[in-house]
């Protein structure tokens, strides 16, 4: 294992969340995992990467909506600066650019809260030897996107206009608030729904909020 793989000695383990109880729920679940060790907590990302510089762990727990520096910025981080110290995004929040974000980060796995015991601890034995792991729903994601056809992206625009139609706007309300003809937000509206392979404005929201493309409410 890397760092902490040789006999007898212990995985150094650090977990960085903003949740104070979730933190202390992620320490008691590997409490009794005789071959780890939690060797420090961080309520936000730059903590984190202060304590990954200061005890040089073999993998660090992230979670990815954090204050000050989030969970995608942390990893990036740490995979730059601390390469031997292996990230396990560990987090509620399962879209797709989400996803994505992770992984383009550096992190090595991807495992969502609602994880056993048994499989976290096993995701951290896999992370430090270097092996890729997934939430079985992240892995299907990641699959299913490899197989959707390559789409067009949002422009800017195209955004602003869905944004609007997510806060309940009528056409003439979009117009008004970007400042554009009615016509024109028809003629983003149709573009709209030939990329995302929709035929209304609230399976518009809908897609776009499943694949990332706008916040959830």
């Amino acid at each position: 294992m890397s760092g902490g793989g040789t006999s007898g000695e212990r995985l150094r383990v650090v977990v960085v969340d903003d949740h104070t109880v979730m933190r202390a729920g992620v320490i008691a679940l590997l409490d009794g995992e005789s071959d780890m060790e939690i060797i420090g907590e961080a309520g936000d990302g730059r903590a984190a990467l202060g304590l990954v510089a200061r005890h040089d762990p073999d993998v660090a727990l992230v979670d990815l909506r954090m204050p000050v520096l989030d969970g995608v910025a942390t990893t990036a981080e740490i995979a730059a600066r601390h390469p031997r110290t292996r990230v396990l995004i560990l987090t509620t929040y399962d879209t797709d650019a989400d996803i994505e974000r992770g992984v383009e980060a550096g992190a090595i796995g991807y495992l969502l809260k609602d994880t056993t015991r048994e499989q976290l601890a096993d995701a951290i034995r896999s992370a430090a030897r270097g092996e890729t792991v997934l939430a079985p729903r992240v892995a299907e994601k990641l699959v299913a996107r490899m197989r959707r056809p390559v789409q067009d992206p949002l422009t800017a625009r195209e955004t602003d206009v869905l944004s609007a139609v997510a806060d309940g706007l009528t056409n003439a309300e979009i117009g008004r608030r970007l400042v554009i003809t009615e016509a024109t937000v028809k003629t983003h509206l149709l573009r709209l729904f030939a990329k995302l392979d929709v035929n209304d404005r609230t399976r518009a929201v809908v897609v776009a909020m499943e694949r990332g493309l706008l916040p959830r409410p």
